[in-house]
């Protein structure tokens, strides 16, 4: 049977891959005194009661603490676009999965049958008493660039973009050893980044954190310049690019700006979009990411062929895979645990650097520049990461406050 005819197959007899238990036993729950009247009424009377008080006790007396949306209006799912709410939900079960396997995390899929921006922006704010932390998923952009940084501001809760933060964190992280096998620095190398939506923005953001000086972002109509004609204010994001990318300012096709190029990462959703003659116009050692999924920009037996020294995709059938499943739970987990309210683009990186780390010089080979999905170490890591960075960005903030008053 064909993997297509598995997965229908599969989804048909599960009916569902994500299910609610109760994690109270109701043996005796019905005698005199058994747990129902502990835990229904009359018993839970009294937490209520503790919680209108004091809404924060929600985490401790609730599951609010280990609970997370996940948030999609299914228009960008996968490489499929605008299929629907309906058809995002096992996309967003599946993910459901990943959360509870990888950071034993409660993430409950909220396909909500609304595109527009200001509705979705005011059902999240509706519903944040139930949850500790919010996942926005498969949203067009740059539409949920703007839901993203709008809710940032206006909850209190932390908001994770998968395919902004996510792929970020994880390409840097790749990126960061492979530029260790190339014996290359990140503020020295030329990256061209394929694709300016939600993941090439992220992966944009984080690059020039991280110190990269030279960038170049393309898009269907090629360089992404500053002054170039059609990229105005109705997109901030891709006008942001343009200010802060390209110092050169070439222009011309992907394969006019990949020449000379150190780095490739390819997030356009483009399948085959690299050639011969665009990877042997690269620098020598070439590092190439072709994350686009299910099919990447360049098969990786042939980047080699033709003179590409290290390649990654998304897909878990080559090494080197650049998969988002490294991070978001272990990310989540931790800002559960921490109850953070926010994410910084240092964070970020820090977590970036972190998880590079992992994989030991000594284990670092061209077929194993990022850690497994499942390896025990990434969550410890990357809370001990984050609760480092927070606590200096607390501490910043008090001595800021101290001068100001001196």
């Amino acid at each position: 049977m064909t993997v297509k005819e598995d997965s229908i197959n599969l989804h048909k007899m599960l009916k569902g891959k994500i299910e609610i238990r109760s994690r109270v036993s109701l043996d005796n729950a019905f005698e005199e005194k058994g747990t129902l009247g502990l835990i229904y009424t009359p018993g839970v009377a009294y937490v209520a009661s503790e919680i209108g008080h004091r809404k924060k006790l929600a985490y401790d007396y609730t599951s609010k603490w280990n609970n997370v949306a996940i948030i999609c209006d299914g228009t960008r799912v996968l490489g499929l676009g605008n299929i629907g709410p309906e058809a995002a939900l096992p996309v967003m079960e599946g993910k459901s999965v990943l959360f509870k396997a990888l950071g034993d995390i409660n993430a409950i899929p909220l396909c909500i049958d609304t595109q527009d921006k200001e509705e979705i922006i005011k059902f999240v704010k509706v519903i944040q008493p139930n949850f500790g932390a919010i996942n926005i998923e498969d949203i067009e952009s740059p539409k949920v660039l703007e839901i993203v940084e709008r809710l940032s501001k206006e909850i209190s809760l932390p908001i994770f973009h998968d395919d902004q933060h996510g792929t970020a964190i994880i390409t840097l992280a790749g990126l960061i050893n492979a530029l260790k096998l190339a014996k290359k620095e990140l503020d020295e190398v030329r990256v061209v980044i394929s694709g300016s939506g939600s993941a090439g923005y992220g992966i944009f953001k984080i690059l020039e954190t991280a110190g990269c000086k030279d960038i170049i972002v393309t898009d269907t109509k090629g360089a992404i310049y500053s002054g170039r004609p059609d990229i105005t204010d109705n997109n901030p994001y891709k006008k942001e690019i343009s200010l802060n990318t390209n110092i050169r300012k070439l222009r011309g096709t992907l394969q006019d700006v990949i020449r000379e190029s150190d780095v490739f990462i390819g997030v356009s959703g483009k399948a085959d979009l690299l050639s011969r003659n665009m990877i042997e116009s690269m620098s020598e050692d070439a590092i190439v990411f072709a994350l686009s999924n299910p099919d990447p920009e360049i098969i990786p037996s042939s980047a080699l062929k033709y003179g590409a020294k290290i390649i990654a995709t998304g897909r878990s059938d080559f090494p080197n895979q650049i998969n988002n499943a490294v991070v978001f739970p272990s990310v989540i987990r931790a800002l559960l645990d921490l109850r953070a309210n926010n994410l910084s683009e240092f964070m970020l990186v820090s977590v970036a650097y972190a998880i590079a780390n992992i994989v030991e010089d000594i284990h670092l080979r061209y077929d194993y520049i990022i850690p497994k999905v499942d390896d025990p170490r990434i969550i410890p890591i990357v809370t001990k990461t984050i609760k480092k960075v927070l606590r200096k960005h607390i501490k910043t903030n008090i001595n800021s406050k101290g001068s100001t008053r001196n």
